[in-house]
């Protein structure tokens, strides 16, 4: 009944982001998780609810300038990441499928990233698995010591939502630290990492070229496409665009709010020991060392 149960809890205005991860982390860890194969299931589409319901409480003005503002810097931040995710995975001796799978986890959107690309790489389970536990440990971590750092160095909400964006692996993430520094950093946050998230597409092709290229597979499988970024466009137009829908929108945002932390609880729900004993010290060493890099600069580059 734990699981259930946390679910439940999770939905409830006190329950915050980083209690649900842990919690459902305890649980799967202590008692493990029966419902793991439906848990799994849900937990991408929950994420794409909570990120199209959020968009109902945002001004398309506003997420088009926060976009456009940070455009510059996600590109240069995706292609600094790669290359320094290449060379610190020789560095560790990191399989080149392992190492790519991180690298790409780190520069665009964590674990979606990685699932997107998949069928293009067609990596082994093993190795999906060991990228997979990475970027989750190193997701939990950014939930709680984020909005810490944020706070000592004294930034301020625009400036910290654009950190989270740039910096923190997964969408479900961003989102959970954003919440905890308020309305505006939210707003910015979800804004630049979906426009990171877009993304995806072009890699993927990059990725399909090469993979035709060094591999001389003609037919490498096609990319994933994260369509609930339309939905977050579309939901934020209407709002904008028909002012009578606004208060209906700030209702469905902040029920997507609690949603969100129902699917940080279904991320911790699902962690296994298997999982954790999957990622290696090499590759968990990769992780942490492209992941502090990337922090260190984008968090020089939102104060500069």
């Amino acid at each position: 009944m734990l699981v259930p149960l946390g679910a439940a809890l999770s939905l409830l205005p006190f329950a915050s982001t980083g209690l649900a991860l842990v919690g459902g982390g305890a649980v799967a860890l202590t008692v493990g998780n029966p419902y793991a194969k439906h848990t799994r299931r849900a937990m991408p589409v929950l994420l794409s609810l909570a990120v199209v319901g959020l968009g109902a409480g945002m001004d398309l003005r506003a997420v088009v300038h926060a976009g456009a503002q940070g455009l510059v810097t996600t590109l240069v931040s995706i292609s600094v990441c790669l290359l320094l995710g290449t060379v610190l995975a020789r560095m560790f001796r990191v399989s080149r499928s392992v190492g790519l799978l991180i690298s790409i986890g780190t520069a665009i959107c964590g674990g979606s990233a990685i699932a997107a690309v998949v069928p293009v790489l067609r990596p082994k389970e093993q190795e999906v698995s060991v990228a997979l536990g990475t970027v989750f440990l190193l997701n939990a971590v950014a939930l709680f010591v984020f909005p810490a750092v944020g706070h000592a160095v004294g930034l301020d909400a625009i400036q910290f939502g654009r950190w989270c964006a740039l910096a923190i692996h997964d969408t479900s993430s961003v989102v959970g630290a954003a919440l905890q520094y308020g309305a505006e950093a939210l707003e910015v946050a979800t804004t630049v990492k979906l426009a990171r998230a877009l993304w995806i597409a072009p890699l993927a092709l990059a990725l399909e070229a090469w993979q035709r290229r060094t591999q001389g597979q003609e037919n490498p499988g096609k990319a994933r496409k994260p369509w609930f970024i339309l939905g977050f466009v579309l939901a934020s137009a209407l709002v904008t665009w028909i002012p009578p829908l606004q208060p209906v929108g700030h209702t469905v945002a902040l029920v997507s709010k609690q949603v969100l932390v129902l699917t940080l609880f279904l991320l911790g729900a699902n962690l296994t020991s298997g999982t954790l004993r999957a990622v290696g010290l090499r590759p968990l060493a990769l992780g942490v060392g492209l992941w502090v890099c990337m922090a260190g600069l984008s968090l020089g580059a939102v104060q500069s």
